[in-house]
């Protein structure tokens, strides 16, 4: 009786692990024609004002890569010293990659740490002149808790290894709105001399009291 309670636990157990498994694949995106480079050129651009996250969703590289973010080709202070290492992060680890504004131009970029080499999304700016990305939308996955948006699959091999383009997989998404900027606006001129106008006549009001009284 207790085998059999045994095997029945260690089979359900076996099971949920499969399940497991089975849904972390299914949540990667492939890339259809792995072997080939991907002939499309990407180029982002944030629609909205707010902060960029990035989700980190899978890979399958043997090299250590880290992530970052330019905003009109300047790094942004958080992902300046590489986020979402492929070796230690897990699936739906989350950073935040930086403020922009609507209309900026984001171009992703790959640090290969083994090698030294440094990968961007866009092409024109690789030294081999390789396309190293393969980007598309992605609706979501409420189980790893990763909203939808832009997935984006890199490649860390110089001229492009074997274009599997899963060395270093992510979805990026707004997740922030203007009214929630994290830099306070400086008040101007005009706002001071309000102030200093405006607890005049609250103190004006309480002499005038005291004389009354």
């Amino acid at each position: 009786m207790k085998n059999s309670l045994r095997l029945t636990v260690l089979s359900m157990a076996l099971c949920f692990g499969l399940f497991s498994i089975a849904h972390v694949k299914a949540a990667s995106i492939s890339y259809a024609d792995q072997g080939v480079s991907v002939q499309n050129t990407y180029t982002f651009t944030a629609t909205t004002t707010g902060y960029i996250g990035a989700y980190f969703q899978s890979s399958s590289a043997s090299y250590t890569n880290t992530l970052s973010l330019l905003v009109n080709g300047v790094v942004t202070p958080q992902s300046s010293l590489g986020v979402l290492n492929n070796q230690t992060s897990n699936v739906g680890d989350y950073v935040n990659l930086g403020y922009v504004n609507a209309g900026d131009i984001l171009t992703f970029q790959m640090k290969v740490l083994d090698t030294g080499d440094i990968w961007n999304s866009n092409s024109a700016s690789n030294a081999d002149g390789v396309n190293h990305i393969y980007s598309t939308s992605f609706s979501g996955d409420t189980v790893l808790g990763i909203p939808a948006g832009t997935y984006v699959g890199f490649e860390d091999i110089q001229g492009g290894g074997d274009f599997d383009y899963n060395d270093q997989a992510f979805i990026f998404t707004n997740i922030s709105t203007l009214a929630e900027k994290h830099i306070s606006p400086v008040p101007e001129p005009e706002t001071y001399a309000m102030l200093m106008i405006g607890l005049g006549l609250v103190a004006f009001t309480v002499r005038s009291r005291k004389r009354r009284i």
